[in-house]
């Protein structure tokens, strides 16, 4: 996706451990008009599938869910990070660790939102290590649902996630996938 190619160079940074710093317009402030195309593109990667429900993880990955769902018309499914007290007592759980973050977390997901009757696609802003898709299939798979597709908007191609989910046969498609980071510049697939 050219878009998000342009955005990254021109309004990305890379930090010290491999870090793509897109806070201006992806997970912090958001560029809505770019969402908006982000969404499309993912109605039209996916566009052969069943899709009844978006899952992604909370917090940065809302947004982009939460736009692209406007276009397949289903609901956006959440897994919170952090237990509160209006979350139902029935869940399904997975640990996930957090690359960024150096930390794992429990995730929940209401059980009354997932069932076998729904066809899922996870939508999420990054994908290095696999871990919040692995997390997120562990849930589907508990709520006896089936995994469509994961859609993913910045893909560390030089990190194992991509590799490891394309070998167990997921419907995996990113809009852009970084090779390296050279000298703090981005070098695309």
């Amino acid at each position: 996706m050219d878009l998000l190619k342009k955005k990254i160079l021109e309004e990305g940074s890379v930090e010290e451990g491999n870090i793509l710093k897109v806070d201006s317009f992806l997970n912090h402030q958001l560029d809505i008009a770019f969402l908006n195309e982000a969404g499309k593109e993912f109605k039209r990667l996916f566009a052969d599938r069943k899709i009844t429900k978006i899952l992604t993880l909370e917090t940065s990955g809302i947004a982009i869910a939460s736009i692209a769902a406007q276009y397949f018309n289903v609901p956006v499914v959440f897994a919170k990070k952090i237990a509160t007290k209006n979350l139902d007592r029935e869940t399904y759980e997975s640990d996930v660790f957090s690359y960024t973050k150096g930390r794992t977390y429990k995730i929940k997901v209401s059980k009354k939102y997932i069932n076998k009757d729904d066809h899922i696609l996870i939508i999420d802003d990054f994908l290095a290590n696999a871990q919040a898709a692995l997390g997120l299939m562990d849930i589907i798979n508990k709520g006896g649902a089936t995994l469509e597709g994961i859609g993913i908007v910045i893909e560390k191609g030089f990190q194992d996630g991509g590799q490891l989910l394309r070998e167990q046969g997921v419907n995996l498609k990113s809009l852009v996938i970084i090779d390296s980071f050279e000298n703090g510049k981005v070098k695309f697939r």
